[in-house]
This record gives C-alpha cells, sequence and structure tokens, in this order.
C-alpha cells in the first residue's frame, strides 16, 4: 500500500514537472512573438494570439492540478486509514460468505457421509467432522476480528468487552475492563483504532508476555480518549523503529496512532509487564463535548 502511494506520488511529481516544461516553452514563445512583433518583424497576430491563449490554457491547467493534488496530511491520513478498514472488510466479507459457505457444505456432506459409513470407520468420519467445526469456527472468529461489526451497534466499551471475553475464555488470564465514563459520541475512527490497538496488544501478550493479568483502562479526557492497556507478563526492550526491528504489531499500534494525530508510549522491561499508553485527540468540534465528561452512577 505504502509502495503504491509512493508510486502515486512520483508519478504526479513528474507530471508536474513536464507541465512546468511545457509552461516555460509557451512563455518563451510568446516573448518571442512579442520582441518580433515590437521590431516590425513580419509577424501575424494570430500567431501572438494564439500563443497567449496556449498560455493561459496550460497555466490554468498547472493551477487547477495543483489544487486537486494537494492533499493536508490529515486529509491524506484518514483516506489512507479509511482503506486500510475497506480492505479489512472485504477479506471478513469474503471469508463470510466464501469460504465459510463452502466449509459449511463440506461439513453437511460429512455428517451426511457418517450416517451411511460402516462403524469400522466412524471414527475416522468423527474426526474429519469435528475439523470441519473448528476450521469453520476460526474461520468465523477471524472475520469477527477483521470486521468488529459490534462496533457500529454496541460501541467501543461493549465490542472490546465482548473481544476480551470470547479471545480469554480459555487462557488462564486474569483480565479487568474499567471505563467510568459514557463513551457515546466516539469518532468511528477513534473507536476503530482503540480496538485495533487493544486487539495488537492482546495477541502480543498471548503470544510472547505468558501473562497472568491484564488491565485495560479507557478515559474520556479534555484532550482526548485516553486507552492504557498493562500486563504483568514477560515484558519485552521495546524498539526506537519497531518496524525495522521486526516488532510488527507495535509499529501496527504506531502508525494506527500516528494516522489520527495521537501519541502512543510503550513502558516495559523483560521481566517487569508492558504498558501502553495511548490518546487519541478530538477533533476540534469535538473538543468542547469532550471537555465536560458524564460520569457514570
Amino acid at each position: 500500500m505504502y509502495a503504491s502511494l509512493k508510486s502515486l506520488i512520483a508519478r504526479s511529481v513528474s507530471r508536474s514537472n513536464a507541465r512546468r516544461i511545457v509552461l516555460a516553452l509557451c512563455l518563451c514563445s510568446l516573448l518571442v512573438s512579442l520582441w518580433a512583433y515590437t521590431q516590425s518583424a513580419p509577424l501575424p497576430l494570430s500567431v501572438l494570439l494564439l500563443n497567449l491563449a496556449t498560455l493561459l490554457v496550460v497555466g490554468l491547467q498547472q493551477w487547477s492540478s495543483r489544487k486537486s493534488i494537494k492533499f493536508q496530511p490529515q486529509e491524506l491520513a484518514d483516506r489512507l486509514l479509511q482503506v486500510q478498514e475497506n480492505e479489512r472488510h472485504r477479506l471478513s466479507r469474503e471469508l463470510h460468505d466464501d469460504i465459510g459457505q463452502l466449509l459449511t457444505a463440506a461439513k453437511l456432506q460429512s455428517e451426511w457421509l457418517k450416517r451411511r459409513l460402516p462403524d469400522d470407520l466412524q471414527s475416522q468420519c468423527t474426526v474429519l467432522c469435528n475439523t470441519l467445526n473448528e476450521t469453520l469456527a476460526k474461520v468465523r472468529d477471524v472475520s469477527a476480528i477483521l470486521n468488529p461489526r459490534q462496533l457500529a451497534s454496541l460501541g467501543l466499551e461493549a465490542s472490546l468487552r465482548a473481544h476480551l471475553l470470547k479471545t480469554l475464555e480459555n487462557t488462564p488470564v486474569h483480565w479487568s475492563l474499567e471505563c467510568q465514563q459514557r463513551l457515546t459520541g466516539i469518532p468511528e475512527e477513534m473507536a476503530v483504532a482503540a480496538f485495533r490497538i487493544t486487539q495488537e496488544a492482546v495477541t502480543n501478550m498471548l503470544r510472547h508476555a505468558q501473562a497472568h493479568n491484564l488491565l485495560v483502562r479507557l478515559q474520556r479526557l479534555p484532550e482526548g480518549l485516553s486507552l492504557m492497556i498493562c500486563d504483568d507478563g514477560l515484558g519485552f526492550s521495546p524498539a526506537i523503529n519497531p518496524g525495522l526491528e521486526g516488532q510488527r504489531g507495535m509499529a501496527g499500534m504506531s502508525e494506527r496512532i500516528d494516522q489520527l494525530g495521537g501519541t502512543l508510549s510503550v513502558t516495559s522491561q523483560p521481566g517487569k509487564g508492558t504498558r501502553i499508553d495511548a490518546l487519541f485527540p478530538w477533533a476540534p468540534r469535538a473538543l468542547e463535548r469532550a471537555s465536560s465528561p458524564k460520569v457514570l452512577q
């Protein structure tokens, strides 16, 4: 995705240079024509007018083109974030609609076959049916991770609680989700980013940390939405540039928070657990509304 973005910028720059060259040539042609006209050289007036019209057309095209491709950094970040989420939704839909339907059909066929097989083949067919059931459940889980549909209907807090409950139900991790304020009115892109960062942090904890306790805290502050994720696992040494040092999960978190203009702090040491603090700033239009948080009674 980033390579495509760079190539698009490169093409825009090369085209812009070509337009500048054409504009310079038209300007030179017009100046030469004016000089020849003032020197009483045999030059038709129509040629001078044609050069002037060409110069105006190229200049207007250059101005309109620069205006159309000049994105503000925040606008570019918003578009990139939207592209990422759209791709996740597409993959989720394909998993659910295509692969999910094929697995369901295979499951029904295996159950039909099991009822007609002799007793000495029942055990193998049972293993096949169980494998298909597990695979179908995994596909549905991945589809739900890629596209958390409950965010729109349940909200951020309930969606995070449901995700933690499902992800950690068969693990020895004791978890807690703290949220003392109402999170209504949270912008969609902010809720998605907070959900994704928590998702990635929990996945990293299960893979590497061997933690026994997890705390997730959401706070609605005047300056933005605060997210804190803390565990008592093995810890690690945070990299200055996570993407270059193989810490892909941390790099993804950093990219998401950067796209929203927020801040991310990772505090961890080997053997001392990990704490992640993220702050998502409110959009200017939401600052006044967010400055007075509503505490749950």
